[in-house]
């Protein structure tokens, strides 16, 4: 470009939409939870990892909470996104569906590592987390629920709440296989045997 600087072409390569600038944020932060830990990522420390300013941080998140909060969301997301994917190849069959269930859950889980539990650990106790955490269970209890209601005997309102205690074993079973208690084979199977017995097929 005629007129142009080099130290204002690389100005304007840093100079990304503010959608974009969430994303490089949002995996610069995902990196210093992998590499350090969820204690130590505040928004200085995203800054400084992201080469930005402290104010574009704050701009984005307002808090280290609305930080954890937008990776945690992000995490359930891509393991939403999945496990609908999976179900969409279902061939109507009892055992299929819950073997893609508990498949999917799992593998996103494993793929996530620890990072969701690490994050979900560094938010306990956090007003907001907690509201998030009821939207986003409710959410899965749903897609859960309705996957499995051609095959179940139980009522609308039962197998919604059976299925509120099926995400909260799938959770603590996802917790044990990503510190190392169970494989995710394991994990996956007995996932699939609480569904299969929860359910009360018809």
């Amino acid at each position: 470009m005629i007129g142009v600087t080099a130290n204002e072409k690389s100005e304007a390569k840093r100079r990304l939409t503010k959608e974009a600038r969430r994303e490089q944020l949002i995996e610069n932060a995902f990196d210093i939870v992998r590499e350090l830990g969820a204690d130590a990522l505040t928004l200085s420390v995203l800054a400084d990892r992201a080469g930005v300013s402290k104010p574009i941080t704050y701009e984005h998140f307002e808090t280290r909470s609305g930080l954890l909060v937008a990776l945690y969301r992000r995490i359930d997301q891509q393991q939403v996104k999945v496990l609908q994917e999976s179900l969409s190849r279902a061939g109507g069959q009892l055992t299929e569906t819950v073997r893609l269930i508990a498949n999917a859950y799992m593998t996103c889980h494993s793929a996530s590592g620890s990072e969701g539990h690490a994050i979900s650990a560094a938010l306990m106790g956090d007003p907001q987390m907690g509201a998030v955490q009821q939207e986003l269970m409710d959410n899965c209890v749903g897609i859960f629920a309705d996957a499995l209601a051609p095959f179940s005997r139980l009522s609308h309102e039962a197998l919604q709440q059976r299925c509120i205690g099926i995400v909260g074993a799938a959770e603590a079973l996802s917790l044990a296989m990503t510190r190392g208690r169970m494989s995710q084979a394991a994990a996956i199977e007995n996932l699939s045997a609480l569904l299969l017995i929860g359910i009360e097929p018809g």
